[in-house]
């Protein structure tokens, strides 16, 4: 934990040697998981922090520097204490009680993000101070709005971009390409389309005779989401529709398992269908036209689909999200976290891709990484606040030790404290340190200013961060904290290593008397 390379990146880029190709970078998280260390308790520790990082990262999506930092002091200072004799179960004990209430201080102190300036600032800092990315995720979220799902892909072309896509888009394409209505554009576009919704597989065409006429006779479009469609069936379907009887296509059910349920509910919700699901006990033959969902436009190409709801479904819409983000809100498994998170993109209809252009692969891999943080960091701003960056935040809550330590009554407990408080003034030093600044004096004039008062270090300046648009979220700021300190309170409670004895390799030819290999 003493080789921290990755306490430089706190403002500068780290060079990784990587199979084939360098990588440049200034994330944390990228280079804690690319340190491979020969001696096995030194790699031990090494690992330790690839964890610290990884959890951060998962939870925050950035912050993970900061996050090992933080770690690595405490425990310092935590050994520096049982070294001298304080009781390590104590110490442990006073660091999650000081952690629990600067986190509640934390809460009081943070402030909602207010349009886009603020969702700009904590873009382009979170990128390394770059505008570009900053503008670039504002207009993302400006467009899509605090529910949508920005993904990030590499371009062709050298500029970086932002394409907008309207509806629910899932991953299935038209079964067949003689359902294309635009040959254009090799594309299907319905407008005012009703929707079958089933998870079952649809083997004779009596099953959806019906459904078809009726929709025939409402001079509607019908758009057939099952399992499967037998052979005969889907050659029917496409024998009607060239001869202009029917309107309608079919794609497959999405996803997998209970994901693939999910989304069909989703779906279902989206378009105001019956969800006729096998496993209920629905029968596709006494389905009825008022069973079937609307959409105002569907969009189906070769690999996926994209609904645009009809405007009578908003309202149950708006419910189904809010449900899913309570859903988000209590749980602690990141990925449902993501999934969920996914399924209120799609149902919010708000999806941006930025196509990141570069000159080099270097250049692109850097990139991509600095927009992902960025992306990262806005969407927990908005979600929890923003505090000053700069490590200025960690630094304030200090000022909170003295009375956090009168609260408790341990005396060994309250050096666990002081650890928290010694360890928060690390990060704003470091950032001084790699501007090239005297890092205490920072931190000591730092003690002495106001919440919102910090130190800028592109412009060389003590003032308003807040006003400066030098901002972190308060969710990357309390997820460093928490997992730091949970970290270094179970290594300080450790009394041994056991690692894997490392096995001589075999040599490669077999040894003759009398010669060395």
């Amino acid at each position: 934990m003493n080789k921290l390379v990755v306490r430089c990146t706190a403002g500068r880029n780290v060079i990784l040697d990587g199979p084939g190709t360098l990588k440049i970078v200034n994330d944390g998280v990228t280079i804690a998981q690319a340190i491979e260390l020969p001696d096995a308790i030194e790699n031990a520790g090494a690992m330790l922090i690839q964890e610290v990082a990884k959890k951060t990262n998962d939870l925050a999506g950035d912050g993970t520097t900061t996050a090992i930092i933080l770690a690595r002091e405490m425990l310092r200072f935590g050994l520096s204490a049982i070294a001298s004799g304080a009781n390590p179960v104590a110490l442990k004990r006073g660091m999650e009680k000081t952690v629990q209430a600067l986190v509640r201080v934390l809460k009081i102190k943070s402030k909602p993000v207010n349009g886009r300036e603020d969702i700009k600032a904590v873009a382009s800092i979170s990128a390394g101070n770059d505008d570009f990315v900053g503008n670039l995720i504002a207009d993302a979220i400006a467009k899509i709005g605090r529910d949508g799902i920005i993904s990030i892909e590499s371009s062709s072309s050298f500029e970086t971009t932002i394409i907008f896509e309207e509806g629910m888009k899932i991953d299935k394409g038209y079964m067949s390409p003689k359902f294309i209505t635009n040959p254009d554009q090799s594309t299907i576009v319905f407008d005012n389309a009703r929707v079958l919704v089933t998870d079952q597989k649809i083997t004779s065409i009596r099953e959806i005779v019906p459904l078809l006429e009726k929709t025939t006779q409402l001079g509607v479009p019908l758009l057939i989401i099952a399992e499967d469609i037998k052979h005969e069936v889907l050659a029917t379907l496409v024998l009607n529709k060239s001869r202009g009887i029917t309107n309608a296509a079919a794609i497959k059910c999405p996803g997998f398992h209970e994901g693939k349920k999910a989304i069909l509910q989703d779906i279902a919700l989206m378009t105001g269908a019956d969800f006729l699901a096998g496993e209920l006990g629905f029968s596709l033959e006494d389905a009825t036209s008022d069973q079937l969902g609307v959409a105002q436009k569907i969009t189906i190409t070769s690999n996926s689909t994209t609904f645009v709801a009809d405007p009578t479904t908003k309202a149950e819409l708006r419910a189904r999200i809010a449900q899913l983000k309570k859903d988000v809100a209590e749980t602690d498994n990141s990925y449902l976290s993501r999934k969920l998170s996914e399924r209120i993109a799609k149902l919010s209809g708000g999806v941006a891709v930025i196509k990141v252009g570069a000159h080099t692969e270097v250049e692109l891999e850097e990139r991509k990484l600095r927009i992902e943080d960025a992306k990262n960091s806005t969407f927990a701003a908005m979600d929890e606040g923003i505090a000053p960056g700069g490590g200025a935040t960690y630094v304030h809550l200090t000022k909170y030790i003295p009375e956090i330590k009168n609260s408790i009554e341990d005396p060994e407990e309250r050096i666990g404290a002081d650890i928290i408080g010694k360890a928060l003034l690390v990060p704003a030093s470091t950032i001084a340190n790699n501007a090239g600044v005297d890092g205490s004096a920072v931190v000591e004039k730092l003690l002495a200013c106001e919440w919102e008062i910090g130190y800028n270090a592109m412009t060389n300046k003590y003032e308003n961060l807040m006003d400066a648009g030098v901002i972190d979220p308060c969710r990357v700021s309390r997820c460093a904290l928490q997992n730091a300190a949970s970290i270094a309170g179970v290594l300080l409670l450790t009394q041994a290593v056991l690692v894997e004895k490392v096995k001589q390799p075999k040599p490669t030819v077999p040894l003759l008397p009398g010669i060395s290999p």
